[in-house]
């Protein structure tokens, strides 16, 4: 990963919400749209909104299953560093 996309990855990464379907994602493994929204009480729509994005710089990845789409993290050094750094040291 190049610094300017790790910078961009870091950036979409920063919301909180997106910080909380990380995490959730890190304990759960993969998950569809509606069970992490209802997990986190979230709407589907602010749910799959957030995961598209973060999709989008492959923080995510995208499964579909019939109807429905999944979502699991990828196995990188990033994912492996937010899982020490914030899902450890935050109650999220």
């Amino acid at each position: 990963m190049h610094l300017n996309e790790l910078a961009r990855a870091m950036r979409t990464a920063g919301e909180e919400r997106r910080l909380h379907i990380l995490c959730h994602l890190m304990k759960s493994g993969q998950l569809c749209v509606s069970e992490i929204a209802r997990d986190l009480h979230m709407s589907v729509a602010t749910t799959s909104h957030h995961l598209q994005v973060m999709a989008k710089d492959e923080l995510v990845i995208p499964i579909r299953k019939g109807k429905y789409i999944c979502y699991k993290l990828p196995r990188t050094a990033l994912m492996s560093g937010l899982k020490k750094f914030i899902c450890t040291q935050r109650k999220i």
